[in-house]
Parts: structure tokens; sequence; C-alpha cells
């Protein structure tokens, strides 16, 4: 998941040089919330399994 978002984030780059304002605004946001999605799961991952354990 942190792979797309940081694909996403190239995109929006690369859309924003290009002057594509409303692409990279959309890639930046796919980005964002995708990245957010990622640090949640990667903490909750990292709290449940260390209880197991």
């Amino acid at each position: 998941m942190l792979h797309y978002a940081v694909v996403f984030l190239v995109i929006a780059l690369i859309a924003a040089v290009l002057g594509f304002s409303g692409i990279a605004a959309g890639a930046a946001g796919i980005a964002k919330i995708l990245f957010i999605v990622f640090l949640i799961l990667a903490v909750a991952s990292f709290v449940f399994g260390r209880s197991r354990g």
C-alpha cells in the first residue's frame, strides 16, 4: 500500500510540473489517503502483533 502511495505522489508531482493541476490535486489526495491508511494499519499491526507474543 505504501508503494501505491508513492506511485500516486510521483504522478502528482509530474502532473504538477506539466501543468495539469486537477490531475495533480486528485493524485495527491489519493496518495495522502493511502499513506494515512498505511500508517493506521502499520500501527495496528505493531500493537496487536506485540500483544500475542
